[in-house]
């Protein structure tokens, strides 16, 4: 079962040859764990940039994160989605052969199933490339385009796949959410929420979990929150959230996404992120040095006073 620390959505490139950089995986899983609190890992997601990479690629990424991981992580969840449902079945089938412990894919969004008997069906076949572990729905409406209701989806799934395990809930409809964790709070889904910046209103409806391009870097913060949510000291929950919020709404109007993610975290970390793909384009010095000066002045966010 995934911790109710957050997971994270990371795979490392280093573009500029082109290829990616699997010398820093093994660094990279150290400072998540030892700095971060974070345990469980989303490969080849968003931030990831997964859907940038060849089916080669992610596999390389795929076996070096569960190798990587071992002993130190508890969960290695990799993202198989595609728009070809040939790629995401071979993409399912390897990450069942390496060890992960579950897969994960988007709807295909190009050629978009446009009723809920579509997309289960897509799912369906993809799932069954990987019968001994779990599933999850990658549920990412603002950039798949795919608007499924996930109440509508749950009901009846476990019929159609047997694995299905749960979402990664990447949308800000907290009506669905909240729905889906009142009905089927006995089914026992895993509903992961995935946009960080309203994390603790989606543990107030149940979440248990989250997966978030942040907790690259301020999976701690979020790690208290959780606990200060958990110990019923609301006040210091709404604290941690309040001064996250402060932080991405400064850094959302500078032009905020998956290369200025990065770029934050090779910051923080010291640990080469290298510049995204193209079409992406590499974040500003600029950028860098006010996202950096904004993080330092909410000390609250790394030094983890008591309360």
């Amino acid at each position: 079962m995934l911790s109710t620390k957050g997971s994270v959505s990371r795979e490392v490139t280093r573009l500029r040859s082109r290829k990616i950089n699997l010398s820093v995986i093994g660094q990279y899983v150290d400072y998540l764990v030892d700095k971060q609190g974070v345990k469980n890992v989303f490969v080849n997601g968003t931030t990831g940039e997964g859907l940038a990479l060849s089916s080669q690629e992610r596999k390389q990424l795929a076996e070096e994160w569960v190798n990587q991981g071992k002993k130190k992580l508890e969960h290695v969840i990799i993202h198989v989605g595609a728009l070809s449902l040939p790629e995401s079945k071979e993409l399912a089938r390897h990450a069942a052969e390496i060890g992960a412990s579950g897969i994960s894919a988007i709807a295909p969004f190009f050629f978009k199933p446009t009723n809920k008997g579509a997309l289960v069906a897509f799912l369906r076949e993809v799932a069954s490339e990987a019968p001994h572990i779990p599933f999850y729905y990658y549920h990412i409406p603002p950039l798949t385009g795919v608007k499924i209701c996930i109440e509508d989806l749950l009901d009846g799934i476990k019929k159609q796949i047997p694995t299905f395990q749960g979402v990664k809930y990447s949308d800000t409809d907290l009506l669905d959410f909240a729905q889906c964790m009142d009905k089927y709070n006995k089914e026992q889904f895993l509903l992961l929420y995935g946009v960080d910046e309203q994390l603790l209103s989606a543990l107030a409806v149940g979440a248990t979990g989250a997966v978030g391009s942040t907790y690259n870097y301020l999976g701690q913060a979020n790690n208290m929150m959780f606990q200060a949510y958990a110990n019923q000291d609301f006040a210091l929950a709404r604290k941690y959230q309040f001064c996250i919020g402060e932080f991405l709404s400064f850094v959302f109007k500078l032009g905020f996404g998956v290369a200025q993610t990065k770029a934050i975290m090779t910051s923080l970390s010291g640990i080469p992120m290298g510049p995204p793909r193209l079409p992406l384009m590499s974040a500003s010095e600029e950028f860098i040095t006010k996202a950096k000066a904004k993080l330092d002045s909410l000390p609250f966010l790394t030094t983890y006073p008591a309360k």
